[in-house]
């Protein structure tokens, strides 16, 4: 692998024939993403069973697996932790993945989302103990898990679990660095404490960053007008020591080019930087109604399957832009897709949401300050 190796290809946002359905991968666009970030050195692929409705694993079979030689890539995969039952599920789903993707052992395998519930999910079908054995068995070559909760959290799991583990996955950014909520800073730090690499996830915080206001783009151009937005985050987080991969979701090929400039002349973050981005995370803080990240595991488990990502979504962009568009906008997703006002307050998606959001609340809000009562759909 190339001296800048740490830049991993995500494969949960790729590119897609229909913005609207998530399984209608462009297999020909992401054989050429493949290709080209392949001639580049690179040679991570991350992937999950839940991707794209499980169509990750199978795309990245016909991109990479049966297009290049086994020995020139790594592949990491995931244990769909939701779905466990009892213990034979582990290996039903970890056969199963192999099989999407044509291959007999995985690169590096985790117990996927650990959060409070599905942590309950891991211990009762005792996961952990299932992937140390397979990494015994020579099925998998490193083992770790994806994390989405507390410091507190993470140290239980580490104390309980970390012997034998190799890495950690992070959610892990500038913006939440210091964030009280996210504590990716203590938990970066946790990992360290007990030997772990760092695996990076939403280094972007799912386009939050870079999708924000113009006030801030400009910022960043009066800053350094030859350097992205994006390269600033990616940067951030491959400066840390630690950090061994950060995975970068790409849709499309100008972000993946903008990217592997990026760590084509990689330069550690200079202190300056530094705190240029600090004062960065304060304003981002400050200009999002709701710090989501689109990742939408709460639509997962929302009884009415309210596509609460989009809704967040038009409402950060009605603060960082304010215009009566986004009261029409608003107005067309409720007409088109399952309306706020269905919305029960059980609170099924709280306990899943990776930000800590009270997302009935927020759900309220954004229909209390976007519905001015016109709706030219009705």
């Amino acid at each position: 692998m190339p001296l800048n190796s740490k830049f991993g290809f995500g494969c949960m946002r790729l590119p897609l024939t229909d913005e609207n359905n998530p399984t209608s991968i462009n297999q020909e666009l992401f054989n050429q993403m493949i290709d080209y970030y392949m001639k580049k050195g690179y040679n991570f692929f991350d992937t999950s069973y839940a991707y794209h409705n499980g169509q990750s694993e199978i795309a990245l079979r016909k991109g990479l697996v049966e297009r290049y030689p086994r020995e020139s890539f790594e592949i990491a995969d995931k244990m769909p932790t939701w779905l466990l039952e009892k213990e034979e599920d582990n290996n039903k789903y970890f056969n199963e993945m192999l099989e999407r993707l044509g291959i007999d052992y995985f690169d590096k395998f985790h117990v996927h989302n650990i959060n409070v519930p599905f942590l309950k999910k891991a211990k009762k079908s005792k996961a952990f103990e299932f992937v140390k054995k397979m990494k015994k068995e020579e099925k998998i070559k490193q083992i770790g898990f994806s994390f989405h909760d507390s410091a507190e959290l993470l140290k239980e799991v580490l104390d309980e679990y970390g012997e034998g583990l190799d890495f950690v996955q992070l959610e892990l950014n500038y913006m939440d660095w210091e964030d009280p909520v996210i504590e990716a800073k203590n938990c970066y730090d946790l990992c360290v404490k007990h030997d772990l690499d760092v695996y990076v996830m939403e280094p972007l915080k799912g386009g939050t960053i870079v999708n924000t206001s113009d006030e801030i783009k400009n910022e960043f151009k009066n800053f350094n007008p030859n350097k992205s937005i994006a390269s600033f985050a990616l940067r951030f987080c491959a400066s840390l020591e630690h950090v061994k991969i950060v995975l970068s979701g790409m849709s499309n090929m100008d972000d993946l080019i903008d990217n592997c400039k990026t760590y084509e002349n990689f330069e550690d973050l200079n202190d300056e930087e530094k705190e240029f981005l600090s004062n960065i995370a304060l304003k981002l803080r400050n200009t999002l109604a709701v710090p989501c990240s689109e990742c939408n595991y709460c639509v997962d488990y929302c009884p009415e399957m309210i596509p609460i990502p989009e809704y967040f979504k038009i409402y950060n962009l009605s603060k960082q832009s304010p215009s009566n568009i986004y009261t029409l906008f608003f107005a067309k997703l409720e007409h088109e897709k399952v309306p706020t006002d269905e919305c029960t307050y059980c609170g099924s998606c709280i306990d899943y949401c990776t930000q800590k959001i009270d997302i009935p609340e927020m759900l309220e809000k954004a229909r209390e300050e976007l519905s001015d009562g016109f709706n030219p759909y009705d």
